[in-house]
């Protein structure tokens, strides 16, 4: 009598993809969080296109983000930021990381609730500036005291940041390692499992 198969066991990818449907993945959180990167691994883990919404936002424009705000204002560069990650979301399943200011539009955390699964990606103060600093192309921080500037959208955005549906801890570990807790907290929530993850290392990355 030939043994009997086994089903082939569903990987959390595909149980993630799955439990989805055509919903979007959206990363939120400050600059320098690492949403484009973690965004990109997460994507490729998933098989799904990575999008980011400030390179959707300058090509529609014709212009790098800095000159949409010398030339236009911070106000008109949200207002496109909005039309464009709501074009994105009716696009069907992707990564998207999106701009530090985007979620704290009300009408873009609806639309995210609506049609995405949300993820704070969440940095301290100091790792936050130890990354922005290699970077002179962000508008907000064009101030004499960028480091101030950080410590205020800190204090105005965590609260607005807290409403995502999950929160990772962004920190100085390789990227592959947030990227596989990322998995892992996404299943458990979508799927209803417990992450796989001990307990104990959970809390100390969140600390």
């Amino acid at each position: 009598m030939p043994d009997a198969v086994l089903p082939a066991q569903a990987s959390p990818e595909a149980d993630i993809l799955s439990a989805l449907g055509t919903r979007s993945i959206v990363l939120v959180g400050m600059m320098g969080v690492g949403k484009s990167t973690i965004g990109r691994r997460m994507a490729a883990r998933l098989k799904l296109p990575f999008v980011d919404a400030d390179t959707e936002i300058e090509a529609a424009a014709g212009m790098t983000i800095p000159e949409i705000f010398e030339r236009h204002g911070e106000p008109h560069f949200r207002d496109g930021e909005a039309r464009v990650i709501a074009r994105l979301l009716d696009g069907g399943p992707v990564v998207l990381a999106t701009g530090g200011g985007a979620f704290m539009r009300e009408e873009t955390r609806s639309r995210i609730a609506a049609k995405a699964i949300s993820i704070w990606l969440k940095a301290d103060h100091d790792v936050i500036m130890r990354r922005v600093r290699r970077r002179a192309d962000r508008p907000l921080l064009q101030t004499a005291d960028p480091e101030g500037t950080v410590t205020r959208l800190l204090t105005e955005r965590e609260p607005v940041y807290s409403h995502a549906d999950l929160t990772i801890a962004s920190r100085d570990v390789p990227h592959d390692r947030i990227v596989d807790e990322t998995i892992a907290t996404l299943r458990a929530y979508l799927c209803g499992e417990p992450a796989a993850q001990p307990a104990a290392d959970v809390a100390s990355a969140i600390r």
